[in-house]
């Protein structure tokens, strides 16, 4: 099952190590499970089906079932080994109490009970004991079936032999408390993106995903012989790709394992997805440098020697080597070190050194051997450092033209006074006439106004010289002051709050796509660290006599009329149709007063489906984004936000 070579030694008690006792998790949630909101949430699942994961990582496992019950809590079972029940060496408690009632009690810590593990912080089982209603266990191991059942973190019934059985696994069935999370209530689909994705990373495994929250069960199994060749597969399935299949590349060494699949397509973005031990590294690390460093030199020296660049020809940068390229890095070690605030950093030197080799060796092979498939991407490429060029002489004229002639900027804008980035928020309002009320309105301490009018570039179909070229971008570009791409740097951010202020209507809607789109591909950390919102003015005023309240869909407007006890006849009803027709005062009490207004928070949970979306909504091809209007329109209820 896995690639990596299986453990030496038997599973069982003497293989779980403890580190510490169980502390304070209810009262702190949030240092282990990151929050107690959707995320936290999820997060519980994920620490459950780990275990399951670095069973089948270990050659142990072949499915896994997640169920969502109809009450909400959460179903997890595996084909594993079972968790050891025998009694605790150290605790002399059955293990799998141990395991369920003392924080960093696992086979992970000492070595032995698994090569590879996949649990990020090593809390889990423990920490989703402590926060959930109840949690019960049924082991199935030894010929028996062992049960055990906590509530809160507490031991309620000792674990007892409840039955007999030929097969090996865990079954794991807790409900989240509502007395810690905000909301107890799982998201079929954001679980079923992160198991896909861990469907993918273990090639052949089976996860089936089934939700019995309505009366017809609705089941996904995810089951990929392809693995990651599959994964690059899919995140391209929307895109014009130029070669087939996914170049597929693996190596092992020192018991260190890594495969890469790489893809390229007619797009202009790059798609780079890090993981190590089935975690995605979103920031990076080691093996991305390692992966960067090796395909940029592979082809500089291919395109030397065929001649692809010439005597006096610059070299070919890693940016251009990587424009329209698809690639999943999956790395699998003993013991990754994890990096950066967030943990998903890789810093194991070791791991560079073994990407890089394996990529020059076996991707210089492979253009040797595939010279057709060499020359596509090498004229890709080629084509991507010319655009370059332009876009370097735009930006260099972008920014003697910002230093000299400022005020012939598209959408002039109207600054704040204050300087601390941390301080200062930036309203993007589209029109003239929005920017004017904003500009009257605002507080000029720390809001600066941009006001843009018409409908921008679509950078999904556009090269990096297009975007520095674009006057309706270009200002966005100067005024934020970090520069886009490569050069991106968010300590150059001149606004903490970046907001994005849109009439309520079909072509509001469609200019908020456009610049999040250009945020995404080109000012992405923008995304990743939550400086992106999108300001929510109203659709309605209600007003009656002297008395006015605002509304922002219809629904609203009756439990208005409903709660004041008023006669909707008798009522005023203004529905704004664009942000000009409010004044500065109103537009101030409604949508930019800190203390009134209502934002929404960009963030970014899933690159993969993010990336997928912005590819349907705003790519080349017709037929996906066809679909995605017949398969998604029965949900809307107002096309206003």
């Amino acid at each position: 099952m896995s690639e990596m070579e299986s453990i030496k030694g038997s599973y069982n008690e003497n293989n779980i190590q403890v580190l510490e006792g169980l502390e304070a998790v209810r009262k702190r949630p949030g240092m282990y499970v990151g929050s107690t909101s959707s995320r936290g949430l999820h997060h519980l699942v994920y620490e459950i089906m780990d275990n399951s994961i670095d069973e089948a990582l270990a050659g142990y496992c072949s499915e896994i079932e997640i169920t969502i019950n109809p009450d909400n809590s959460i179903t997890n079972k595996d084909n594993g080994r079972g968790i050891p029940v025998g009694i605790h060496p150290k605790m002399g408690i059955p293990t799998v109490e141990v395991v369920h009632t003392i924080l960093h009690a696992g086979g992970k810590f000492g070595g032995e009970g698994y090569s590879v593990s996949g649990g990020l912080h090593g809390v889990g089982a423990s920490v989703v004991n402590a926060l959930s209603e109840y949690l019960e266990v049924e082991v199935y191991r030894d010929g028996n079936i062992y049960k055990q059942r906590y509530e809160r973190g507490n031991v309620v019934t000792n674990l007892e032999i409840v039955g007999k059985t030929d097969k090996t696994g865990t079954k794991t069935t807790f409900k989240p408390d509502t007395q810690i999370f905000e909301e107890v209530v799982f998201s079929f689909e954001i679980l079923l993106n992160r198991f896909r994705e861990l469907a993918f990373l273990n090639k052949g495994l089976m996860i089936r995903l089934i939700d019995m929250r309505q009366e017809e069960p609705l089941v996904k199994e995810l089951h990929y012989e392809g693995g990651i060749i599959s994964f690059v597969e899919y995140v391209n399935r929307n895109k014009q790709v130029i070669h087939k299949p996914p170049i597929y590349i693996e190596n092992k060494k020192d018991g260190n394992f890594v495969e890469i699949a790489m893809q390229y397509n007619e797009s202009y973005i790059e798609n780079i997805f890090s993981f190590a031990n089935n975690i995605a590294t979103t920031e990076g690390g080691t093996h991305l440098t390692g992966f960067k460093t090796a395909i940029t030199k592979v082809f500089n020296d291919y395109s030397r020697k065929y001649n692809f660049l010439k005597e006096n020809d610059k070299n070919l940068l890693g940016e251009d080597i990587r424009e329209g390229l698809t690639a999943v890095i999956s790395v699998k070690l003993h013991e990754p070190q994890f990096e950066g605030q967030t943990k998903t950093k890789l810093g194991n030197s070791e791991i560079r050194s073994l990407v890089e080799n394996t990529i020059y060796e076996k991707l210089s092979a492979f253009f040797e051997e595939n010279p057709s498939i060499a020359k596509i991407v090498m004229e890709k490429s080629l084509t991507a450092a010319r655009a370059r060029e332009a876009a370097k002489k735009a930006r260099e004229m972008s920014r003697r033209k910002s230093a000299l002639e400022s005020t012939t900027l598209p959408g002039k804008l109207a600054d704040c006074s204050e300087k601390d980035p941390s301080k200062c928020e930036i309203y993007i309002v589209e029109g003239d006439s929005a920017g004017g009320s904003a500009k009257m309105g605002r507080d000029r301490r720390y809001q600066a106004i941009l006001p843009l009018w018409g409908k921008m570039l679509n950078v999904e179909k556009s090269r990096v010289d297009k975007v520095y070229s674009n006057e309706k971008l270009l200002p966005v570009i100067t005024a934020l002051g970090a520069s886009i791409g490569d050069e991106f740097n968010v300590e150059k951010l001149r606004y903490h709050k970046i907001i994005i202020m849109a009439d309520a209507d079909v072509d509001g809607q469609h200019i908020r796509t456009l610049l999040l789109t250009f945020m995404f591909r080109y000012m992405k950390p923008l995304v990743e660290g939550g400086f992106v919102y999108i300001a929510r003015p109203p659709l309605f005023k209600v007003a009656k006599g002297k008395e006015e309240v605002y509304a922002y869909n219809e629904k609203e407007v009756d439990e208005i009329v409903n709660e004041k006890g008023w006669k909707k006849e008798d009522c005023s009803i203004q529905r704004y149709k664009g942000l000009g027709e409010m004044n500065p005062e109103q537009l101030w009490e409604t949508t930019m007063n800190p203390e009134t207004r209502t934002m929404l928070r960009v963030e970014l949970n899933d690159a993969i489906a993010a990336d997928e979306i912005f590819t349907i909504l705003m790519g080349e091809k017709v037929e996906p984004r066809k679909e995605f209007i017949q398969i998604n329109a029965k949900e809307v209820t107002n096309l206003d936000i």
